[in-house]
């Protein structure tokens, strides 16, 4: 098996050359990731302007490992087109910071497996707390176990894993609503900082993706890249509108 490893976070990742070592176990891995950080920037990708692709050095001799002065997105779409290299499976992670609920949108992380679906290539996408990088390497190989033991790749092929720091098991999960609000903090001169906080949840249905990491609980998401509403398809083509 051959796969690929990306992530939003860029090489200087502290969790990169462990995620990619663990994932030796299943075959022969390549790195491709981002030269800088590229968190929030979803599933953007460069069309227009040339971008750099390096060959770094990496501390596994088995590994080889490249930067795409791009987004994550870029980065599987050059691994796979540009590399020309015929992936088996893609993991895009482990992200510094949660992706939950709605806000997966703006996601670079999802960003790379979205990308990875549209060549129809199985994929999952790793989150964890800021600061739980360790307790979520400890956690991989019970998720393994977790998704041999009930085919949840033969059922699905896109997934979205969320890791808390303290876990009290795994829980399949649905999208919720938002998990952050935005806030914009002024800093004078016409400049604005965008940054961010919790919006505490109102619920304790564990089915919903935020409410089971407030919970302790793995959250372990399916996802589709076709976001057509088949319920109101299937009753608007009966009208032959």
């Amino acid at each position: 098996m051959k796969i690929l490893i990306t992530n939003d976070d860029s090489i200087s990742s502290e969790v990169l050359v462990p995620l990619a070592k663990w994932a030796k176990q299943f075959g022969e891995v390549t790195v491709v990731v981002p030269k800088h950080e590229q968190s929030g920037k979803s599933h953007c990708i460069e069309f227009r302007k040339s971008f750099e692709v390096k060959q770094v050095p990496f501390d596994d001799p088995d590994i080889t490992a490249y930067t795409v002065d791009s987004s994550p997105a870029d980065c599987v779409r050059f691994a796979l087109e540009g590399m020309q290299i015929t992936f088996d499976f893609v993991i895009s992670g482990i992200n510094r910071g949660l992706n939950l609920g709605v806000d997966v949108l703006y996601s670079g992380t999802l960003g790379a497996v979205f990308e990875a679906a549209t060549f129809e290539l199985p994929a999952v996408a790793l989150s964890t707390e800021s600061g739980g990088f360790g307790e979520a390497m400890e956690a991989l190989d019970t998720i393994k176990d977790f998704f041999i033991r009930h085919n949840l790749m033969e059922k699905n092929s896109l997934y979205n894993i969320n890791i808390p720091i303290h876990n009290k098991g795994i829980r399949i999960t649905r999208m919720g609503k938002r998990y952050f609000i935005d806030k914009f903090l002024p800093q004078g001169n016409d400049m604005y900082l965008p940054t961010y906080k919790e919006i505490p949840t109102d619920s304790d249905d564990n089915s919903i993706d935020t409410n089971a990491i407030l919970s302790e609980y793995i959250s372990v998401t399916p996802l589709t890249l076709n976001r057509t509403n088949m319920t109101v398809f299937d009753e608007l083509i009966k009208l032959n509108l």
